[in-house]
């Protein structure tokens, strides 16, 4: 799975949301997205944004930790017209 660390940036400097977005020029929808873990897509250059007036890594704003439950390979999630499903066995 992939976490998002904006929130904790943000607290750690006392920023808000409308700061950050004001300060990148993103959305502030959009920074709410990314702030609760709910954007389905990262733009890379909003990343390149917050990483650069949060003056961070982008390792700092994302991490990657292993699924508990594989979604790859025997367990492979396939998609039709959008929806996910698991292959049937």
């Amino acid at each position: 799975m992939i976490r998002i660390h904006l929130s904790k940036l943000l607290g750690e400097r006392r920023w808000t949301q409308a700061y950050l977005a004001q300060m990148t020029g993103i959305r502030p929808a959009t920074i709410s997205d990314i702030y609760n873990e709910v954007a389905e897509r990262l733009n890379i250059e909003h990343l390149d944004r917050i990483c650069e007036v949060l003056d961070c890594d982008l390792s700092d704003l994302i991490e990657y930790i292993p699924n508990k439950q594989k979604k790859t390979g025997r367990n492979l999630i396939l998609e039709e017209h959008g929806n996910r499903k698991k292959k049937d066995v």
